[in-house]
C-alpha cells in the first residue's frame, strides 16, 4: 500500500497572487493530514516565490506526520534546513526562471557538491532524498552520494502527448524503480501526477510514496481540500 505526501506549494502560489495572507498553506497541511495524508511537502526556493520561512517554521511545529522540505543544495537553504530540521530533505534542481521544477538533478555532474550537502544533512539526522530523472546512472550516483531515498521525476510521463509516448516514458520509470530497488534505496515518485495518469502505477509496488500537489489543489477548488486529498488517497492506497 503506497503512501501519499501532499505538496502545499501551490496553495502558497495562490496566496502570493494577491500578496495577502490567504489561502494559508499551513492550514492546508492540517486539512491534508485530517484527510489522511501520510506527509506534507513544501519547497523553500531561493527566491521565496511561494513558500517562505514563516510557512516552513510553522509547518515544522504543526505537521504531525512527516515534513519533507524540497530545496536546492545551496549553503543558505542547507543552513535553514539544519536549523528547522524537517524529517526529510529532497534535493531538487532549481532555476529562477522556471514555473515549476523541470527535471531531475544531474548528480553525475556534481557528485562532490551533493555528497557534501548530504553529509551535512544526515549529520543532523535528516533523511535525504534525491529528485532524479528515471535514469539508472543518476540513481547510482545518488546512492554513491549517500541518498536514503530517490524520488523519480514523473514529469516527462505526465506531459506525454500520446499514448505511445506515455508508455515509453512509463517504461523508463519502471526500469528506474527496479534499479533503485536493487541498490536498496527507498523509492518515491512525483511531478505532474494527477487523478488519471497515476492509475498506470497501480502495479508498480516498489514505489513507497507519491508526492502530489498541483492536481490536488486544482481539484480542491471544485470539491474542497479534504475531499480532494481523500480522493487521491483512495487511488494510491489501493495500488
Amino acid at each position: 500500500m503506497a503512501r501519499l505526501a501532499v505538496n502545499v506549494d501551490h496553495v502558497a502560489t495562490v496566496r502570493q497572487a494577491r500578496g495577502g495572507s490567504e489561502p494559508d498553506p499551513v492550514l492546508a497541511a492540517g486539512l491534508a493530514e485530517l484527510a489522511g495524508a501520510d506527509g506534507i511537502i513544501c519547497h523553500l526556493r531561493e527566491d521565496r516565490r511561494h513558500i517562505n520561512e514563516r510557512d516552513l517554521r510553522l509547518l515544522r511545529q504543526t505537521v504531525k506526520t512527516r515534513l519533507n522540505m524540497e530545496m536546492a543544495a545551496v549553503d543558505e537553504i542547507v543552513g535553514i534546513a539544519l536549523e528547522v530540521k524537517p524529517d526529510i530533505v529532497t534535493l531538487v534542481p532549481e532555476k529562477r526562471e522556471e514555473l515549476t521544477t523541470e527535471g531531475g538533478l544531474d548528480v553525475k555532474a556534481q557528485p562532490y557538491h551533493y555528497r557534501e550537502a548530504t553529509e551535512r544533512l544526515k549529520g543532523a539526522r535528516i533523511q535525504v532524498s534525491f529528485f532524479v530523472d528515471p535514469d539508472p546512472g543518476q540513481i547510482e550516483a545518488a546512492r554513491q552520494c549517500g541518498a536514503d531515498i530517490v524520488e523519480i521525476h514523473t514529469g516527462h510521463y505526465s506531459d506525454a502527448r500520446s499514448e505511445l509516448e506515455a508508455a515509453e516514458e512509463f517504461g523508463r520509470i519502471v526500469k528506474a524503480v527496479e534499479s533503485a530497488a536493487k541498490l536498496d534505496l527507498k523509492v518515491s515518485a512525483g511531478h505532474g501526477l494527477n487523478y488519471v495518469n497515476v492509475k498506470r502505477f497501480r502495479d508498480l509496488h516498489k514505489i513507497e510514496e507519491y508526492s502530489i500537489g498541483h492536481s490536488i489543489v486544482a481539484m480542491a477548488v471544485l470539491v474542497g481540500f479534504e475531499a480532494a486529498v481523500r480522493k487521491m488517497i483512495d487511488l494510491v492506497r489501493h495500488f
